[in-house]
């Protein structure tokens, strides 16, 4: 739950706008790069497209002055009034392909960004995801990117066009009426201060409401995902009452930062039509004395409004660019891990033969345990091989190391004679073939899933693997065949079916090397008998490693590992190691046929 609170703190999170934190967001445009000419060329709609609006209040102010008699370019009310017309068409066109330009490069880079962060996501090492959450990372690729689309479609655009219309409204009243534009920006900045004094405080309201209310949705995500177990222990009522408290806790933390922003919301609201009241008495003033017209005190109120909208949509933007900061640090993070090393030596087929020498190793999220200590075995080309001992004994260890999941601290791991650093990854990996326990499948069709492990394979090799993976059978029952849509992670199976899916990809694959982790285990009789004459077939002229849960289905390898706490304390036939009563292996097959 702590850790959830703090995932939403982080998402919330604004970065002060420094130097170094501005370079962060800049490290993101290097995706705009290849769309600079759309995006420039969007700048200038949006700078036109503002100059032309702000001509609008003297404009309107003018038509004022030639209802009242004043001459101007124009004496007709009427042509003025088209003219005011035609600005605004003008800088409808230009406002239009300003946010189709702006929208056109945003959508671009940001699918080129999803695509480099997941292009760089599935070939980063195993390390990286053992110290992530995947919640995290998914959240890295669909809100962080989608901030900082926001950004550039939207936050950018309306961060110059604010700036050009602040500048330019400035500039153009201190030219037009000095003395009441010099009274009008006295009052701003007493409104800037206070208006930062209580955003900052509102801020860490908002950030503690919404602390309190990730730590509710931690409780409903937990319910749901252990909803059999709160039914089987009857803890709906506590489930529900404990979601009441958390949901009391965002009610009373979110109604204080509501009364704060009520009180000030209404000082603003004072604040800033008091500054309009004193602002138009200094105008009535000035036009009451013959110093400007009334015409000119319609534009001034109209360039008021701009600028006023201007810096409300400024501080709004500085949040949103704190966020993007936030947002394109996260991203570069992933983009700037290192991939696994994937460079080595090519093969088209291996022979088999494995050899581990004196490794020792430990995972690199937990360096004080030692998982493998010095541990030596080989596996001829060809031969059949069981690794037997407890849970957490080092059996999954050795098959992630053989694949090069995690880099070994001493020792040697060797495949046809070569150290598997030597070997390019794709192709080690290739030559290798897996069958889990827990099969879990991609969520397309059945021959999505077969396929692969072969994707340009053909009809006839689909139906083939199949079939010696005993799997055509029910495959062939359904209406749609191997088009038949297995559900997410394969749910619409049984779990022999899916074994069989899964041997059948391993099949298609045609590995050098397979690895069985007893894939019998938790299936029923008849589904044990189809799976494991299937897995009889596949291990034909293959070097294989079984994963032993079940001793009594390793009887007819060649050579049996018993493995405790890291190391081998016995080797050889399921005959020779039950010889030896008192040792590790016969313990073992008594332990579990006492069961």
């Amino acid at each position: 739950m702590a850790r959830e609170r703090g995932a939403a703190l982080e998402a919330s999170e604004k970065r002060k706008l420094t130097k170094q934190n501005l370079n962060k967001l800049g490290g993101i445009f290097r995706f705009l790069l290849p769309y600079r000419s759309s995006f420039f060329l969007g700048l200038f709609f949006l700078l036109f497209s503002s100059l032309t609006l702000l001509t609008f209040p003297y404009v309107a102010g003018k038509l004022i002055d030639t209802a009242q008699g004043k001459d101007w370019i124009v004496s007709d009310i009427n042509s003025i009034a088209l003219m005011l017309l035609g600005i605004l068409a003008i800088q409808s066109v230009f406002s239009f392909f300003r946010v189709w330009l702006f929208s056109l490069v945003s959508e671009k880079s940001m699918r080129d960004i999803r695509m480099a962060l997941y292009d760089r996501l599935i070939r980063l090492p195993m390390t990286f995801f053992d110290q992530r959450r995947t919640g995290e990372l998914i959240s890295r690729i669909t809100a962080d990117v989608s901030m900082l689309q926001d950004t550039f479609s939207v936050t950018l655009a309306e961060l110059f066009r604010q700036l050009v219309t602040l500048v330019a409204g400035i500039v153009f009243l201190m030219v037009t009426t000095p003395k009441l534009t010099l009274f009008m920006l006295a009052t701003f900045p007493v409104l800037v201060i206070i208006a930062m004094v209580f955003g900052r405080f509102i801020r860490r309201l908002s950030k503690a409401t919404q602390d309190e209310l990730a730590a509710a949705n931690v409780i409903v995500e937990e319910t749901l995902q252990s909803i059999s177990t709160v039914k089987s222990f009857v803890g709906e009522a506590y489930e529900s009452a404990r979601y009441g408290s958390g949901l009391s806790r965002v009610v009373r933390v979110a109604l204080k930062a509501a009364k704060f922003r009520g009180a000030f919301i209404s000082f603003i609201i004072f604040a800033l039509f008091g500054g309009i009241v004193g602002v138009m008495w200094y105008g009535a003033s000035l036009v009451s004395s013959g110093v400007m017209s009334v015409g000119d005190l319609v534009s001034f109120v109209l360039y008021t409004t701009f600028i006023g909208g201007s810096i409300a949509g400024l501080g709004d933007i500085y949040g949103q660019v704190q966020k993007a900061i936030g947002s394109s640090e996260r991203v570069l993070e992933i983009l700037e891990v290192d991939e696994e090393s994937a460079a080595g030596i090519q093969k088209s087929n291996f022979s088999g033969k494995i050899e581990f020498n004196q490794v020792k190793f430990h995972y690199p999220t937990r360096p004080e345990v030692e998982v493998l200590k010095s541990l030596s075995f080989h596996v001829n080309p060809g031969e059949k091989v069981a690794l037997a001992g407890h849970s957490g004994a080092g059996k999954s260890t050795i098959i992630q190391l053989l694949l090069r999941f995690y880099d070994i601290q001493q020792g040697e791991i060797k495949v046809d004679d070569r150290l598997v650093s030597d070997w390019e990854l794709a192709s080690l990996r290739s030559h290798i073939g897996i069958v889990p326990q827990e099969v879990l499948l991609f969520g397309g069709s059945i021959k999505e899933n077969i396929s692969y492990a072969k994707p340009n394979a053909s009809e006839e090799e689909l139906i083939n693997a199949a079939k010696k993976a005993n799997a055509w059978q029910f495959i062939s029952q359904f209406p749609e065949g191997m088009d038949t849509l297995v559900g997410e992670r394969g749910v619409k199976l049984s779990g022999g079916q899916r074994q069989r899916i899964a041997i059948a990809r391993a099949i298609l694959k045609d590995p050098s090397i397979l690895i069985l982790d007893e894939a019998t285990s938790s299936l029923d009789s008849e589904s044990e008998s189809l799976v494991q004459e299937a897995l009889d077939e596949l291990m034909k002229g293959r070097t294989t490693i079984i994963i032993a849960h079940r001793l009594a289905t390793i009887r007819k390898v060649d050579r049996i590992y018993a493995l405790s706490d890291g190391n081998i304390v016995e080797e050889g036939s399921h005959a020779q190691l039950l010889q030896n009563e008192d040792g590790f292996y016969a313990n073992l097959v008594r332990l579990q046929f006492a069961d």
